[in-house]
């Protein structure tokens, strides 16, 4: 059976599934695959093994190492496991364990929670679909040891994914995200994975941990009087198919909204994860928007607000100055999130000193601006809400988190979850929405003022989608040549520093002086990340993407905004001079 246009590795993994005691479907699907002569499918369904980056294990579902499929999955649980029980030898080890509404995700929730019983772990499974900020909640709550949430967050509908998280309820972080992988890499074959459950070990959990995170979400409110007195806020919201609609909507009702239109069509979880009324779930995306904007635009909604499936990312569209329905970017929901928070900080008097907001790297400064301004200090992490939590977890005890976000719409509020919450982003988006409205501003006004105050900050993202073992390979080839001739200039202004974050490096562009960027603490480790900084204070990283096969390219630039009215002129001028800056790199 082996084919000659296959690489040598390639072959030997195949040959090693068709000889191994896997089901008899899966031999059949890869023999199919032979005889069509797929050389390009057996090559990416197998030319690697699929492994944890920014958000875990994610991939197509299918056959082969490189796919999601009962055996990925069983050597990803059972390399976990064997960690668990090797790391805390001696205790009884407890996981909790959830899925969202996609293809096979409630087939390997049951799978996972199998395996982790086999090998003597405790497992808490939740009922049914639930958003991935609850899984972090429900380990913190029921003092467990680990968990897993099985979700491809906001990618089409042919993938899934496997999250890891950690005893804090954060998702894995080094060094034991790397000890996991080398646990399941030690697994030589898929007789070592025990597939058959204890269900002595298995718990079902449902509307008890729901409630006691939706009064956690409930006792962080600020602005309860302004809600009160504008109750009939108009808003639409839109689960897309996703968790989103097992919690938002009851949240608002609780916290006093009454004028909640959900969408309708797009409200159904969709247990067969085809997501019928959109081709990307991702509220980042203009069309999984469009039923909900349609809507707001009929009712002359306030506030339009959309979830991902997992629920962990909100998209937000809201009347502009042109009395147009306009979606926010991540920056400007993180920036206006984080500006509520900080004034309502300062109002309570709460704001000692020791408080701090947390972002990424690649999110907008805005929010360093900002926070420079009101005394509290803003720590800047790698890409990936886990490093935000490891902020959380290493300053616990001494420096009190507010709340923190990145430029790809996902938000924490508190610290009682540890990954981002659209589930509570979406309480204090409609809260500060009703805060504005209560003082006779709409959220644009209130975007407009944070411009004034602080300079007006734009963020252009360029991402080139390079697929399978050819892409990976184009996109190492980029980063390579980034870091062999990288540019001097960017729209005219010279290049005055670079952060290379792979060898832990930055460089004084104009003196050739070399330093160490800090390591081993507070959200930074080697990563394949480059950053170029202007004289001007252009912004621009270079960042493959870990969950996707994707390539993404992050310019920031900033001007000023001294009346509302020039708002479009500035808007037009920054938007130019992030197209400019991808024409002369030739990202296209």
């Amino acid at each position: 059976m082996s084919l000659e246009q296959l690489e040598p590795g390639v072959q030997q993994k195949i040959d090693s599934w068709l000889a191994g005691n896997y089901d008899q479907e899966t031999k059949s699907s890869i023999r199919k695959l032979i005889d069509d002569n797929s050389i390009t499918e057996l090559t990416d369904s197998f030319y690697k093994d699929l492994e944890f980056g920014t958000g875990g294990l994610r991939g197509l579902i299918g056959i082969g190492s490189n796919r999601m499929n009962r055996y990925t999955v069983g050597a990803a649980t059972q390399g976990l496991a064997n960690y668990l029980n090797k790391n805390f030898e001696g205790e009884s080890i407890k996981v909790a364990v959830a899925h969202d509404s996609r293809i096979k995700s409630d087939e390997f929730a049951r799978i996972i929670a199998n395996i982790f019983s086999a090998n003597g772990i405790t497992v808490y499974l939740f009922e049914a679909l639930r958003p991935t900020p609850e899984l972090s909640f429900a380990i913190r709550l029921l003092g467990c040891h680990s968990g897993v949430v099985v979700t491809a967050s906001h990618n089409p509908k042919e993938y899934n994914g496997y999250k890891a998280y950690w005893t804090d309820g954060s998702q894995v972080v080094a060094p034991h995200d790397k000890n996991i992988i080398g646990e399941v890499n030690a697994i030589s074959s898929v007789d070592d994975i025990r597939f058959g459950g204890n269900p002595a070990l298995i718990h079902m959990i449902g509307a008890e941990v729901d409630e006691k995170y939706l009064d956690q979400i409930l006792s962080l409110s600020i602005s309860k009087e302004a809600i009160r007195r504008q109750k009939d806020l108009k808003i639409v919201y839109t689960p897309l198919h996703g968790t989103g609609v097992t919690l938002v909507p009851q949240l608002l009702a609780r916290m006093g909204f009454e004028n909640v239109t959900v969408i309708e069509e797009q409200a159904e979880p969709n247990g067969n994860g085809q997501f019928p009324t959109v081709v990307y779930p991702n509220p980042e995306e203009s069309e999984a928007m469009d039923l909900a904007v349609r809507k707001a635009k009929e009712i002359d909604a306030d506030l339009v607000m959309g979830t991902d499936p997992d629920s962990d990312r909100v998209g937000i569209a809201a009347r502009n100055h042109h009395g147009e329905i306009q979606l926010l970017n991540g920056n400007q929901t993180a920036s206006l999130l984080i500006y509520y928070l900080l004034n309502a900080w300062k109002e309570a008097g709460k704001l000692t000193g020791s408080q701090f907001v947390c972002k990424t790297i690649v999110t907008t400064d805005l929010i360093d601006t900002m926070a420079a301004a009101y005394g509290v200090k803003c720590y800047n992490t790698l890409t990936g809400f886990k490093y935000i939590a490891q902020v959380i977890r290493e300053t616990e005890g001494v420096e009190k988190f507010i709340g923190g976000g990145e430029e790809s719409y996902g938000y924490l509020i508190g610290d009682a979850v540890r990954d981002k919450d659209a589930i509570a982003s979406c309480a204090f988006i409609a809260e500060l929405t009703a805060y504005a409205k209560d003082k006779g501003l709409s959220l644009f006004d209130l975007l407009f003022e944070i411009y004034r105050r602080f300079g007006f900050y734009y963020e252009g993202l360029i991402s080139l989608t390079k697929k399978g073992k050819s892409g990976a390979d184009e996109i190492q080839q980029l980063m390579s040549d980034f870091r062999a001739r990288p540019p001097q200039k960017l729209a005219g202004s010279p290049v005055v520093r670079i952060d290379d974050y792979k060898s832990l490096k930055t460089t004084n562009a104009i003196t050739g002086e070399v330093a160490e960027i800090p390591s081993g603490k507070l959200g930074i480790e080697s990563s394949n990340v480059l950053q170029f900084f202007t004289e001007d204070g252009t912004k621009f990283t270079c960042r493959p993407s870990g969950t996707e096969p994707k390539i993404k390219f992050y310019v920031g630039v900033r001007s000023e905004l001294k009346d509302t009215g020039d708002f479009d002129r500035v808007y037009e001028e920054l938007k130019q001079k992030v197209r400019s800056i991808g024409e002369e790199l030739g990202l296209k």
